[in-house]
């Protein structure tokens, strides 16, 4: 799940943004419509990463969780699928639309998950909604084996909605600064991306060490102490 060029945002993407912000219309600090475009043009590009404190980085063996699909849910996925894990739910997750690396996921209740390539960029029906994502510079993971030779600096701006809409406790441009680096293991390669500044936290993906392909991740989503894990049940054709 690794994308190359970016396509434009898709009506059903813009929508689901626009889902989320709506209450806002008449609290003062809610954005001007022309912040909400630039917002939803970049609804599609998102994560997390953090600068670590050291400059060392000592690799270590990172082995990915055996048997974490169970063959149930694997069986009953009809086209590309994720399984997703936050909190203590876990939920299949079926495509419903996707252009490019550009796709959305939903459950049979109704939880939303839009992704670039391997990265979660937006939610809907969690505890807290990743609304929008504005990225500074190009997605390091959109080449994941560069970063096995090469460790890569990143800033992005996230804006969060709570589940009750609570216009006080909506969290506006936070800012994230992250490093991402990848260490070559069993499995393949293990990405680990810190980010520090609005919040602290610490992303994990696996992936293939060929392709570049994330298989596994987990991924801050807003949610504190709670990361959203994404496996791939039965990827989308390339």
């Amino acid at each position: 799940m690794r994308g190359r060029g970016r396509a434009p945002i898709l009506p059903g993407m813009r929508r689901l943004l626009l889902l989320l912000l709506l209450p806002l219309g008449a609290c003062e600090s809610a954005p001007d419509m022309g912040e909400m475009g630039r917002s939803a043009e970049n609804l599609l590009r998102a994560s997390i990463f953090l600068p670590p404190r050291q400059d060392g980085f000592a690799p270590r063996r990172h082995e990915a969780p055996k048997g974490t699909i169970p063959e149930l849910e694997a069986s009953t996925a009809d086209g590309p699928a994720l399984l997703v894990t936050y909190g203590s739910q876990r939920k299949v997750m079926t495509m419903i639309q996707g252009n490019g690396e550009q796709r959305m996921w939903r459950s049979d209740d109704g939880t939303v998950v839009a992704t670039d390539g391997a990265r979660v960029v937006a939610t809907a029906g969690t505890v807290t909604s990743l609304a929008a994502t504005r990225f500074d510079s190009p997605d390091p993971l959109d080449d994941v084996t560069a970063l096995a030779d090469r460790p890569a600096m990143a800033r992005r701006v996230v804006d969060l909605a709570p589940s009750s809409r609570d216009p006080n406790r909506m969290r506006f441009g936070v800012t994230l600064e992250c490093r991402m680096r990848a260490t070559r293991v069993t499995e393949g390669l293990f990405v680990e991306e810190r980010c520090g500044g609005g919040a602290r936290f610490v992303n994990r993906y696996w992936a293939d060490a060929e392709t570049g392909a994330v298989w596994r991740s987990e991924q801050w989503v807003g949610m504190d102490g709670r990361p959203m894990t994404i496996e791939v049940i039965s990827p989308p054709a390339n």
